[in-house]
């Protein structure tokens, strides 16, 4: 009898822990994040495309190799869900996003290398950030992906986006965390987060030869509650 309890109990912590590991797993569900108020109006935003290459730039330190950056004709490559003004003004997915944005790397020695991506001007984001997401070709390797953000202030952080070792392209999607200030009263003409780039952390075993990766799509999942309740006639303290 005591055995039988001892494999019902097992059985249960094992079915537990698989059903916590898929929970885990799976993208961060926005509604729950940063939650401070009963009402919120969540929206999917484009943050950029990278249809057009100058408007980004990439570095790398010199000792570790060379980094280029090149936009790549690539329709139809990913097939990504239209936003839903995409859908109202009936505009095609693969006529506005064309192209994708590629990173060449040559790596001179093996080590703890990293490169970045930076667009030219820090990306504002309209709202109360819950999630960002970017469609990334990793190369099945043991890079991780960072996002770099800064908050209403101008502190900068980095946010582990996940590892780059799948084949083809995934959606990477990373929860903002609620320690990142977006929003505080006593500063109300500035909210929000702004995108700084992408930094990448090569793995020593794997940072030889040339590497590639690329880019396409980046959506935050936003709350515009406080913007969409405003008075027409309100005034904006940016005086």
């Amino acid at each position: 009898m005591k055995m039988i309890r001892i494999a019902f109990t097992l059985i249960f912590l094992s079915a537990a822990s698989l059903l916590m590991a898929q929970v885990i797993a799976g993208e961060p569900d926005p509604a729950d994040i940063g939650k401070d108020t009963a009402q919120q109006m969540l929206v999917e935003t484009s943050v950029s495309k990278f249809e057009d290459a100058g408007l980004w730039y990439v570095a790398m330190p010199r000792d570790e190799g060379n980094i280029s950056l090149r936009r790549i004709d690539s329709v139809g490559s990913v097939d990504k869900e239209p936003l839903e003004y995409e859908d109202e003004y009936d505009i095609a997915q693969d006529e506005q996003d064309r192209y994708v944005l590629g990173l060449k790397v040559n790596f001179y020695r093996r080590g703890f290398n990293s490169f970045a991506m930076y667009p030219v001007r820090p990306i504002p984001i309209e709202g109360i950030t819950k999630t960002v997401s970017i469609w990334v070709i990793g190369r099945n390797t043991k890079h991780v992906l960072k996002l770099l953000i800064s908050d209403q202030f101008g502190h900068r952080a980095e946010i582990t986006m996940g590892s780059l070792n799948f084949s083809g392209w995934k959606k990477l999607t990373v929860a903002i965390p609620t320690s990142i200030v977006q929003k505080d009263y006593h500063y109300s003409n500035r909210m929000g987060i702004k995108i700084e780039g992408f930094k990448i952390l090569c793995d020593p075993m794997e940072a030889y030869g040339t590497y590639y990766i690329y880019f396409d799509d980046m959506r935050a999942m936003v709350d515009l509650f406080a913007e969409s309740k405003r008075d027409v006639d309100d005034l904006q303290d940016n005086w």
